[in-house]
């Protein structure tokens, strides 16, 4: 007879790419692993792997399993979650991955206060400007800035109105002034983010003709978005950010958004999961909850006051 644990070893393992990885998040041995996935090719009568000392990789057979076993998965899980009914009280495990500085600074203590209404969930968050895989890192749910384009996984909105804004500090502007225009960019220290080894040094602005790409330079750069935005308070620099991670310093007078009439960069939060099925009783509440926190943001970033020196702050 087949194990779950056997067949949920097998999905870990071919998502990973490795029975060592997939051991570690249960607590096991590499070698229990290895024998949990023998144990099961032989209630199979198939080999679900080709095994070598460099690499592993699923065989034709395999391939032709692993939905079936993703699909009995989660029909089982569903079961479950039907079996509570929807006045249960929520319980397991929901695994978040999100960006650093809303991880960090926005969505903490909605996290928190989602588990004091539900104290029976624990939650695991992993904060990263790495792009999480949802097919094959150990999450449930990502949330992820920008456009999802990508059809094979599913996308929530959770707000879409999000953009970026130049932000910097009353200390910066004090100092160096504030730019009149996209041009003046140029003359100003300005924070370049940097991700998987490429520098955005070219920040991007819709306009009318289309999208205007403005070169800048500056001293410092940081592949953490949370330490880029540390600088613009400590007012090393100019910054170009998503309103989310910066909304609560603009109203706490901490940055000032610099040429507010001109429209950043569309940067919409979405939530990600790799099917519509995993949307869980739990999923479905942290959606909601998050997507109306965001909402009265996102009120504000439509308020921002226009300045008479905006108006030919494109030119």
């Amino acid at each position: 007879m087949i194990r779950l644990d056997d067949l949920a070893l097998f999905v870990r393992s071919a998502a990973l790419g490795s029975f060592s990885q997939a051991a570690r998040e249960v607590n096991l041995l590499p070698g229990q692993a290895s024998a949990a996935i023998q144990r099961l090719e032989r209630e199979l009568d198939i080999r679900l792997f080709a095994r070598s000392t460099r690499s592993l990789r699923l065989t034709e057979e395999g391939k032709r399993y692993l939905p079936f076993a993703e699909e009995a998965l989660q029909a089982l899980r569903a079961g479950h979650e039907g079996l509570r009914g929807p006045g249960t009280a929520l319980n397991g495990t929901l695994q978040i991955a999100a960006p650093s500085d809303f991880g960090r600074n926005v969505l903490l203590p909605w996290i928190a206060e989602f588990r004091q209404d539900h104290p029976g969930l624990d939650i695991q968050l992993l904060v990263s400007d790495q792009v999480t895989d949802v097919f094959r890192d150990p999450v449930d749910i990502a949330l992820r800035y920008g456009q999802i384009d990508d059809a094979s996984f599913i996308a929530l909105p959770v707000a879409p109105a999000n953009r970026r804004v130049l932000v910097a500090s009353p200390a910066y502007t004090a100092r160096h002034g504030r730019p009149a225009s996209l041009d003046a960019l140029a003359a100003h220290r300005c924070l370049a983010y940097r991700l998987r080894g490429r520098v955005y040094d070219r920040w991007c602005f819709p306009t009318e003709d289309g999208e205007r790409l403005v070169q800048i330079a500056g001293p410092l750069v940081s592949d953490d978005a949370d330490v880029v935005r540390r600088w613009a308070l400590a007012g090393e620099g100019i910054a170009y950010k998503s309103w989310l991670d910066v909304c609560a310093d603009v109203v706490a007078g901490r940055l000032e958004v610099l040429l507010p009439a001109v429209v950043g960069q569309a940067t919409p939060l979405n939530l990600v999961c790799p099917h519509r099925k995993q949307f869980s009783p739990a999923v479905k509440l942290l959606h909601a909850l998050v997507s109306e926190r965001c909402a009265p943001l996102l009120d504000r970033l439509e308020r921002l006051p226009e300045t008479p020196a905006d108006s030919a702050s494109l030119a």
